[in-house]
């Protein structure tokens, strides 16, 4: 498909056509491998606008974005990080009812899904959607393709990074937000209830939550054993029985409260700058339901108190595991961080009933 290239700097422009997207690629050493991933990526689009420049003039909203970032044998994007630090961090709404994927490039094995999961967080802050699964990297040798070199035992590792840039360029394309009337919620948590300020934190959001099925889930100490890693085609044994190698509380309320949730809120107290670990074992033994089906149609959301800070290290490992991994959608601004460290001492938060009520409104305004 020939595509209409627009180059942005400081041109103001009215309604977009559907099928146009807007690129953020300002790396001037761009390697020939991610220029090959941009191509393949933006094959489904019509029109392409690359933005250079985040000038007043040039409107975020409402728009389907590709963030396209080049590592060379750094752990960063300099001129994408020079380009993000000209937005207005305060406007939380600059980027509102625009959803992004993106494509990562290292010439290591390192970085790329720190920086993805960086970058996730930051626009996400700014009022950005991402579809499941919004990233294809490419690490040195295309080595990280070689799993997928079992699906597509055809194709070199090259083509099948190129291709997979293309699926997700078409799904980009494709993707249409539809919003889920009376939806059905399913909270994991495995805080106890007399000192836990997430907890509290997620009862004042809960109370604003209105026309909406919510389900609790408790995971308990001992209830969850982590993943024991079996095979592949044994995983998806189990899952075509809706069941698990351990069963047990996981498979008999955990997997079929999230299947039937439109919508999954992760609760999770900062331990050592980490998700909690009866939490993890909970994502990490996903993978029989992954494997049974997609979640590009489920969203999540966190909650994450801190008690004196990190709560961006758990929130980026939550958009690590559940987005870029698993594969949920990530609604703009999901995730409500808070620093509380005393039992009960959320209460005394400044403005915390007015965050909680505006956390929920986004909740049922994005499900």
């Amino acid at each position: 498909m020939q595509s209409r290239v627009i180059y942005l700097k400081n041109y103001n422009f009215g309604d977009d056509i559907l099928s146009s997207l807007y690129v953020v690629a300002p790396n001037k050493n761009k390697t020939n491998t991610l220029k090959k991933m941009i191509a393949s990526f933006t094959e489904e689009f019509d029109t392409l606008y690359y933005i250079d420049n985040f000038s007043e003039a040039i409107n975020l909203t409402h728009k389907k974005i590709l963030f396209a970032l080049e590592l060379g044998n750094y752990s960063f994007d300099l001129e994408m990080l020079t380009l993000l630090s000209s937005l207005n961090m305060n406007n939380s709404s600059i980027m509102s009812g625009s959803t992004a994927a993106l494509l990562v490039h290292s010439n290591s094995q390192l970085y790329t899904k720190r920086c993805a999961q960086g970058l996730v967080f930051t626009l996400n802050l700014l009022g950005c959607n991402f579809i499941g699964h919004p990233l294809v990297e490419c690490t040195e040798d295309f080595i990280n393709f070689n799993t997928w070199k079992k699906v597509f035992t055809e194709l070199s590792l090259e083509e099948i990074c190129y291709n997979q840039c293309k699926k997700l360029g078409k799904r980009l394309s494709e993707y249409e937000y539809i919003k889920i009337t009376n939806p059905k919620i399913t909270v994991l948590y495995s805080s106890t209830h007399m000192f836990s300020n997430t907890l509290d934190y997620w009862h004042m959001v809960k109370e604003n939550l209105s026309h909406c099925e919510i389900s609790e889930v408790h995971i308990e100490n001992g209830k969850i054993m982590d993943c024991k890693g079996c095979s592949y085609k044994l995983c998806v044994h189990y899952g075509k029985q809706n069941s698990c190698f351990y069963g047990g509380f996981m498979v008999e309320n955990v997997l079929p409260a999230i299947e039937r949730a439109d919508s999954v809120v992760w609760l999770c107290p900062n331990f050592n700058d980490a998700i909690p670990a009866n939490l993890t074992a909970t994502i990490n033994r996903l993978t029989v339901l992954y494997n049974k089906m997609n979640f590009y149609n489920k969203s999540m959301f966190g909650i994450v108190v801190s008690g004196n800070s990190g709560s961006d290290s758990v929130g980026k490992q939550l958009i690590g595991a559940l987005n870029i991994n698993k594969g949920f959608r990530l609604p703009p601004r999901a995730m409500l961080y808070e620093t509380a460290n005393d039992p009960k001492s959320i209460y005394s938060v400044q403005y915390i009933n007015e965050k909680a009520k505006s956390f929920a409104e986004n909740m049922i305004n994005n499900i």
